[in-house]
């Protein structure tokens, strides 16, 4: 318990002012989540959802946080320039765990959307953000998820109201940015009413080279009719570690794809969880990892079909060099009733080395008869074959390599349904694969 211990410790002393910090709706399930984490303690890899992840190792170090509140002296519109050509986005910054209250002009949103500081929307809308707030993040279950309720002050509310059609998709860039080693602790909460329709690219940046250790809570509840897209794009660097849990739920005739994409990292624990529970659901959840070094991917996903008539379309794809470390375990349950399912899980893994190591965990539960369901995995080395018919083509065998493993993840970036962000993940890849780090020019972050 020496994990645990020091942040029930930190807890106890400073609940006070973590609580004068926030907001009363956030502050209230706090007390629980304190029980639940005390209780729990941190996963251990004898749990199965957890047997890849050491997480309390990675929460023994000593960090930082920012409890108090203080502003961090960056401007983010004044050093973040990337830019992906033909697509306009709405932006928003989350300095650390602090929605930025820095909001540009562009940022222009269909009237009754609302885009802002989860603490100040729950004291601006209390009865809107009490409805949805930690409904489906359960602190019992997850240990990681209690942590977060504990200490998350402050983080990011999407809402999008009935039949609003929101064009122009909406882009969050989380910057990571301290001068020593720095814990945050965020939430997202998105809600799209009936027949509301958006898009929401979210990345994550780190500005400085300490060691970060960030987690996030994300809850999104899709209404009847709703149609949502939800794009994470991780590029940190070797010293961050990242524990994101996703919670989903969709009511009737809902459309959400979710797409994950690591491309650079330390260490990366990802949690997805979807509740189809409305007739006619349909998702699409992707991921895609690219890793090096000592690098370390989890991916652990569960599915919930909940009602007849649902689809599910799940792949997931890694590409591990040098002596990096992939994961997998996703599951799909067919509760008794949900009748005329149609469920596919695919993980496809290349080892382009023999030091690296990938576990996958496809798991199919079906408690009803007239479905259609499949999943399946493979773990293997580039084809041999393949490399020598290249290069007997002039191809490099350098050359021939890259192609082969940009063709292999090509899959998941080809389920981006925005072209703009489709064609600059096709690069982003390209350069991943050679070696070359991200540099937009004229932007202090991406180093």
């Amino acid at each position: 318990m020496a994990a645990e211990q020091q942040y029930i410790d930190l807890f106890t002393q400073y609940e006070a002012l973590i609580c004068q910090q926030s907001a009363d709706i956030l502050n209230a399930p706090r007390a629980k989540a304190f029980a639940d984490f005390e209780r729990q303690g941190f996963p251990t890899r004898k749990q199965e959802r957890y047997k890849y992840t050491d997480v309390g190792k990675f929460f023994e170090p000593d960090y930082g946080l920012n409890l108090n509140r203080l502003e961090f002296p960056v401007n983010p519109y004044e050093v973040f320039k990337c830019d992906v050509p033909n697509m306009s986005t709405s932006l928003y910054f989350v300095v650390n765990d602090s929605f930025d209250k820095h909001v540009h002009p562009s940022a222009q949103l269909p009237e009754g959307v609302i885009v802002g500081s989860l603490k100040d929307m729950a004291e601006a809308h209390p009865e809107l953000v009490k409805g949805y707030y930690g409904k489906l993040a359960d602190t019992s279950k997850d240990a990681v998820t209690a942590f977060n309720t504990m200490f998350a002050q402050d983080g990011v509310l999407v809402y999008i109201p009935k039949h609003t059609v929101v064009e122009r998709p909406i882009q969050l860039v989380n910057i990571l940015r301290a001068d020593v080693n720095f814990m945050v602790n965020r939430r997202i909460l998105i809600v799209l009413e009936a027949g509301a329709q958006a898009k929401m690219l979210v990345c994550d940046h780190a500005m400085d080279e300490v060691n970060f250790l960030s987690t996030q809570v994300v809850e999104v509840f899709a209404g009847e009719g709703a149609v949502f897209d939800f794009y994470e794009l991780e590029e940190t660097h070797n010293s961050t570690v990242r524990f994101s849990n996703l919670y989903v739920r969709q009511e009737a005739g809902s459309n959400v794809l979710l797409n994950g994409m690591t491309l650079h990292n330390g260490t990366t624990r990802n949690t997805t969880e979807v509740q189809l529970a409305g007739r006619g659901a349909e998702v699409c959840l992707c991921g895609m990892a690219i890793a090096d070094k000592n690098e370390q991917v989890d991916n652990n996903t569960f599915i919930d079909h909940q009602v007849p008539d649902c689809t599910s379309n799940e792949l997931f794809k890694y590409v591990l060099d040098d002596q990096a470390v992939g994961a997998f375990a996703g599951k799909v349950l067919v509760r008794e009733g949900a009748q005329h399912t149609n469920s596919q899980q695919t993980n496809r893994n290349l080892c382009a080395t023999r030091e690296s190591r990938m576990y996958t965990q496809p798991q199919l539960e079906i408690y009803a008869d007239d479905v259609k369901c499949s999943h399946g995995a493979t773990v293997g080395q580039l084809d041999e074959n393949a490399l020598f018919y290249m290069q007997q083509r002039g191809v490099s065998l350098k050359e021939a390599r890259l192609l082969l493993m940009f063709a292999f993840v090509n899959e998941v970036v080809d389920h981006i349904r925005m072209d703009a962000l489709k064609d600059r993940l096709h690069l982003l890849v390209e350069k991943r694969f050679r070696g070359e780090l991200n540099k937009c020019k004229g932007c202090a972050i991406c180093k």
